[in-house]
């Protein structure tokens, strides 16, 4: 008895079949804007692609999540033995993240901390900010106290700023961060 496949049954294999990865490749590149090299490293494993495009959805940002992905959360994962579809962050939890570090909450050294002991203790990104009193300070009122402090303590070093020595504004900036224990936003 011959074999006799519908259209219907064709159409509906076509639809359920996952996207190949010359495809998804493509996909990446232009709709998130990842370059070659990135695109080919997301999509080497299936678990890895769909963990990626789950985070560059709810963070907003699919060049930071590329980033994040590639370095920060495989080095954690590779340390571990474990893969994506194993991690102890879930893409939400980076997206999360990301968002912290876009929002200026965080600033990057501090999200490094913070997703290291999210895959340390399966928390959110939240809990952990939270828990550490991490919270960057973007208040202008309050920063400029601590400037107004440091400014009153280096007058040399005010003169030779304003005398053109531009180098000192990192000086200025280091001090800042000193007095506020890393919390103030540096932009700010």
């Amino acid at each position: 008895q011959p074999l006799i496949v519908s259209a219907e049954f064709i159409q509906k294999s076509k639809d359920e079949m996952p996207e190949l990865p010359t495809v998804l490749l493509e996909r990446f590149q232009t709709e998130y804007g990842l370059s070659f090299n990135e695109a080919s490293q997301i999509v080497a494993e299936k678990d890895l692609a769909e963990f990626y495009e789950t985070t560059a959805k709810a963070s907003n940002n699919p060049k930071a999540s590329a980033n994040w992905l590639l370095s920060e959360l495989m080095r954690e994962l590779n340390n571990a033995g474990k893969s994506a579809s194993d991690s102890p962050v879930a893409a939400e939890n980076l997206a999360e993240l990301i968002k912290l570090i876009d929002d200026a909450a965080i600033n990057g050294k501090q999200a490094k901390e913070v997703l290291v002991e999210m895959f340390n203790l399966g928390k959110t990104a939240s809990e952990v900010v939270e828990e550490k009193g991490m919270k960057q300070v973007s208040d202008v009122g309050e920063i400029e106290k601590i400037v107004d402090e440091i400014i009153e303590k280096n007058e040399n070093q005010v003169i030779a700023f304003r005398n053109g020595n531009e180098k000192l504004l990192g000086f200025f900036v280091g001090q800042v961060m000193k007095a506020s224990q890393g919390k103030a936003n540096p932009q700010v």
